[in-house]
């Protein structure tokens, strides 16, 4: 599947983007009609919602924990931004599909998740390894199970599919800066797709999914993106007093409360993720510093060849 979806990104930018346009539609319609279907097929008292559930002891570091998971299902607005050079009027575009996205995924997930507490009791979906299946054994058997294995392997078509639709950007951008080898920088004569860079985006994405679970992928992911994230909009602040008169196409909304907020969420988030999961954390602060080295390196050495 992953090289399949690679084919497609590598013959065409107007064939990914069909694809991941069809497949999010088809997606975000299936989970309504899932909710709606848990809805009306389940026992009203069955579920948790029947009756008021005791979150006694609630723990703190335990939440965030679980935050980490649920980041990993609104990534596609850092993943959007990649594409913004090949975006038609990208200054009104891209903040109104991030705005509308959000409303839309809070939408989808608050409505499936009110589903699984109408089908099931609190101790059911935290023994759960697949809460949507349960749910819908529950109500309609194993027939409703088989229709949720549809959902997910849809789901995962399109959230690869955006992968390795934007994920080559960052390689191509590196290569143009000199931060990494010329030719990944390369646009195909006839196709005019960044080719090299759809190629080794395809060859990791298979390399990692071959040796890590799911689970653990979506863990690493967060725990190594959210740093950088958060250096972003940091940047923000820094960029506003060192440059004021930078042209502003896009101005921050709320600043500078909400990328303050957005900024202490972060950092709270990382180092409770430190104290509860050291192991994945500082696996992930491992293969940063690992690179390091090699981008001082790389970067020392396209100085030199600027300088000749």
């Amino acid at each position: 599947m992953i090289i399949l979806v690679g084919l497609a990104n590598y013959r065409s930018v107007r064939l990914g983007a069909a694809i991941q346009n069809a497949s999010t539609l088809a997606k975000v319609v299936a989970l309504l009609v899932l909710a709606v279907a848990i809805f009306a097929l389940g026992d009203a008292q069955a579920g948790a919602l029947a009756t008021a559930p005791s979150l006694s002891p609630w723990s703190p570091g335990g939440f965030g924990v679980a935050l980490i998971a649920a980041l990993f299902a609104y990534d596609g607005w850092i993943a959007a931004t990649l594409v913004a050079g090949e975006i038609r009027d990208p200054e009104r575009a891209l903040p109104r599909a991030l705005g509308g996205a959000a409303v839309v995924i809070v939408i989808a997930y608050l409505s499936i998740n009110m589903a699984y507490l109408y089908a099931l009791p609190l101790a059911d979906m935290a023994a759960s390894k697949a809460v949507a299946a349960d749910a819908m054994t529950r109500v309609a058997g194993a027939g409703g199970a088989a229709l949720v294995a549809a959902l997910v392997m849809l789901s995962t078509f399109g959230g690869l599919n955006a992968g390795i639709m934007t994920g080559p950007r960052v390689f191509y951008a590196m290569a143009e800066d000199r931060l990494f080898f010329r030719s990944v920088a390369a646009i195909h004569p006839r196709y005019q797709t960044p080719h090299v860079a759809t190629a080794v985006i395809v060859a990791l994405t298979v390399l990692n999914a071959s040796v890590r679970t799911f689970e653990q992928l979506a863990e690493a992911f967060v725990l190594l993106l959210y740093p950088f994230i958060a250096m972003t909009v940091a940047a923000v602040f820094v960029l506003r007093r060192r440059r004021p008169e930078l042209h502003r196409p896009y101005r921050t909304a709320g600043y500078p409360v909400i990328p303050a907020i957005f900024l202490i969420g972060v950092t709270t988030m990382m180092a409770n993720a430190l104290i509860k999961r050291p192991s994945a954390t500082l696996l992930s602060a491992g293969i940063v510093a690992a690179g390091l080295p090699v981008y001082l390196i790389w970067r020392r050495k396209g100085n030199r060849k600027e300088a000749g």
